[in-house]
């Protein structure tokens, strides 16, 4: 039994039509027999899945394929081409042909015209030639940069050095020593590209003597071998915005490779590595430190010197602060780089408990802690508690 038609394609019964033209160009063009020499397997398959687009892609042939099925219709879809064997590829290739613009005379086509973004049903229109001789803008360069945890947070000016290819000063960028000039390839008659045919296919390709630019060098230029560019080092000072962080990538316009041929200059993208801090760790624009805190000071309360970005700043510590306790300190934090306010500095309690404590040292803690209740260590009452019940419990 045949293949039903939508199957053949691998499409769904409610294939939109971009969608038949899209599988069946995969399609013809994997099974095409010129890709597949001597394989009959491929030739077969090339022809079914060319029937099933001539009927699918025709809003009338479909509708009677769907209304009468696959048997009803499989001899008007070969459209009078007999028993099937050579006409029946032929058939197949008018229709290959038609598809991809090339009339029903068969035709030649290059890989451009069968992988480019056309792919259209029957429009004749002629084949896109690519421009070998127009402008070439400048590849775009990378850089990576690493900088302080500080010049992260102030902002920062950095003299950067890169190597860039940019057009010869000797010759200017043409490639011929002075005084000499350029002559038309004769090999490809100054278009810049040859076709090669291989069966049903013409392969189009860059002139291997000219390079793809239409033209030859009489005499290469000393400086730089006729390429017209050479790589040379350039220092610029990079301006680096408060705020930045590991991630960060800056743009700078115009600094990557020269373009030639009049196209234009390629970007240099800058990405910013920042050393990480010895006291603080980042969370966007905030900043979060941990600060040892006498176990006297959270006790009693009091107040304390702690390190933020613009120096030391005072503390308050309320009275019976527990250690891991965060405490905010509003606007210390980083700039943001999007404008407006800065971060906070988030501070973590750490409660230091005294060592290498004297006699009297100790004495003086002995009787504190004979004089401490439940009510004053209340999280050491209810953690008793709930032990208490579940060792009762087990």
């Amino acid at each position: 039994m045949a293949q039903d038609y939508y199957q053949t394609l691998g499409v769904a019964k409610t294939a939109t039509a971009d969608e038949l033209k899209k599988a069946y160009r995969k399609l013809a063009i994997q099974y095409h027999p010129d890709k597949n020499p001597g394989n009959k397997e491929a030739e077969e398959k090339f022809k079914e899945v060319s029937l099933a687009y001539e009927v699918l892609s025709d809003p009338e042939k479909r509708k009677q394929y769907d209304q009468f099925g696959h048997d009803a219709y499989t001899n008007s879809a070969r459209a009078g081409g007999g028993a099937g064997g050579a006409s029946d590829f032929r058939h197949a290739q008018d229709i290959f042909s038609q598809f991809f613009g090339g009339g029903s005379g068969g035709g030649s086509f290059s890989f451009e015209d069968l992988f480019g973004g056309g792919g259209g049903g029957g429009g004749g229109g002629g084949r896109r030639q690519r421009n070998y001789n127009g402008p070439v803008d400048g590849n775009d360069l990378r850089y990576d940069l690493e900088i302080s945890f500080e010049d992260a947070v102030y902002g920062a000016e950095k003299k950067i050095t890169i190597p860039r290819q940019t057009d010869c000063t000797a010759c200017h960028g043409s490639g011929c020593e002075p005084n000499t000039g350029k002559k038309r390839c004769t090999r490809c008659n100054g278009s810049g590209h040859i076709a090669i045919s291989q069966g049903f296919f013409s392969i189009q390709q860059p002139c291997p003597t000219c390079r793809g630019s239409g033209e030859i060098i009489e005499k290469p230029c000393k400086s730089c071998g006729g390429q017209g560019r050479v790589q040379v080092e350039k220092s610029f000072q990079l301006q680096i915005k408060p705020g930045v962080d590991t991630g960060t990538r800056l743009r700078v316009p115009g600094k990557g490779e020269a373009g030639s041929k009049g196209g234009a200059d390629g970007d240099l993208y800058v990405f910013i590595h920042v050393i990480p801090s010895r006291i603080f760790a980042r969370e966007g624009d905030d900043l979060i430190c941990e600060v040892p805190v006498p176990f006297t000071a959270c006790a009693l309360g009091g107040i304390v010197d702690v390190p933020t970005i613009s120096g030391k700043a005072k503390m308050k510590i309320p009275e019976g602060t527990q250690s891991g306790a965060t405490l905010r300190l509003k606007g210390k934090g980083v700039p943001s780089l999007r404008g407006g306010n800065r971060g906070d500095l988030h501070v973590r309690i750490l409660v230091e408990t005294p060592g290498n404590l004297t006699a009297e040292q100790k004495d003086l803690l002995t009787k504190l802690q004979n004089s401490l209740s439940g009510s004053n260590m209340p999280r050491g009452k209810d953690y008793a508690e709930k032990a208490k019940n579940f060792l009762k419990e087990n």
